[in-house]
């Protein structure tokens, strides 16, 4: 470190770490997979909602299935990352045999909605004790798996608060999609999907990392004199 300069640390990273962490817009690109990424994820559900509408249940489900083992498949070939490509095709494949099996189109989001209850709720609940899911995400996903931000009271307290608006707005969202779920608005319940889906997903991620990053550099300590 040169005289008269101090870099902030993120949390859970120490003085020892000489290698950076990602940028804001690195991770932000990162956690949403690119825009690349955001189109492959939505698209065995746009395929599924338009064929849905034009066709039959089980030609959808098909076609929504092929899309996404497809799109799984030119990741792997390209060598790609497929973290992305792989969690949309276990959502579209596992909505999809429900769908399959039940013959009611409305099943192809049944999945989605109980985990984004369950997902809210863990959420909240990990706030209300103190041990904010945010905060130990941040952990393994950006700070390399440390978690010195437990000791920074300032940092318990931001993560717990992103942690309740995560929960709000995930319980918020998934609350929309179960009342077009009950009132068997089929069409609408598809395009809420999408809208509902990666938008405010991306809007709280972009919140928390600027957040953290904000607190982070207001809690870093002053550089000693001469140092």
């Amino acid at each position: 470190m040169t005289t008269g300069q101090h870099r902030a640390t993120e949390p859970g990273t120490g003085p020892e770490d000489s290698e950076q962490l990602p940028s804001l817009a690195e991770q932000m690109a990162d956690q949403l997979g690119g825009w690349r990424g955001l189109v492959e994820s939505s698209i065995p559900v746009v395929v599924f909602v338009i064929a849905n509408i034009i066709g039959e249940l089980r030609p959808a489900v098909i076609a929504s299935v092929a899309v996404a083992l497809l799109i799984a498949g030119l990741r792997l070939a390209q060598r790609r990352p497929v973290r992305h490509a792989v969690n949309g095709l276990v959502g579209v494949g596992i909505g999809a045999a429900i769908a399959w099996r039940t013959g009611d189109e409305r099943d192809f989001y049944l999945p989605g909605i109980l985990y984004g209850i369950g997902y809210g709720l863990a959420l909240l609940a990990s706030a209300a004790i103190r041990q904010p899911l945010v905060g130990w995400i941040w952990s393994v996903l950006v700070a390399k798996g440390r978690s010195e931000w437990r000791d920074d009271p300032r940092l318990v307290r931001t993560f717990t608060q992103l942690t309740v608006l995560w929960g709000v707005v995930w319980l918020a969202k998934v609350g929309v999609q179960a009342g077009l779920y009950l009132a068997h608005q089929d069409t609408a319940l598809g395009v809420a999907r999408l809208a509902l889906g990666y938008p405010p997903y991306a809007l709280l991620l972009l919140i928390t990392v600027w957040t953290v990053r904000r607190v982070t550099r207001e809690t870093a300590p002053e550089p000693l004199p001469g140092a």
